[in-house]
């Protein structure tokens, strides 16, 4: 790997922990965490004070995969995904959550996805 790549990725692992650091999540209000790569976006629910993830949802779910089309973009598909883990988590209970972001910009697809959660009814 070239230096610069292996900078990158130190920064953003330490963005990422501090972010995680500051965001605790409970079985009331549990962590929304998002994770993605240059493909795919996927989101976990987690209740941090028992270690577990309450729910989980990416653009290969079932559910998503219904409703994306071939030529939707990247955006559109996060705010698709963000829909759907409203959704899950009306389905559970939980309408308020700790958005972690995961050492990602708060641009774009990670934008997108939150926007789409808060129009499914979720508070941050």
């Amino acid at each position: 790997m070239a230096v610069k790549t292996i900078e990158k990725a130190k920064k953003l692992n330490k963005r990422k922990l501090r972010s995680k650091r500051k965001a605790v999540g409970t079985a009331e209000k549990p962590r929304m965490f998002v994770s993605k790569s240059l493909k795919h976006i996927y989101v976990q629910l987690i209740d941090d004070v028992a270690g577990k993830t309450l729910a989980t949802v990416s653009d290969l779910t079932p559910d998503v995969r219904s409703q994306v089309g071939e030529k939707d973009k990247k955006t559109e598909v996060a705010t698709k995904v963000g829909n759907v883990i409203a959704e899950v988590a009306k389905q559970k209970g939980i309408e308020e959550i700790v958005f972690d972001r995961g050492g990602f910009r708060y641009h774009g697809r990670v934008k997108a996805l939150a926007e789409g959660a808060r129009k499914g009814g979720l508070r941050f």
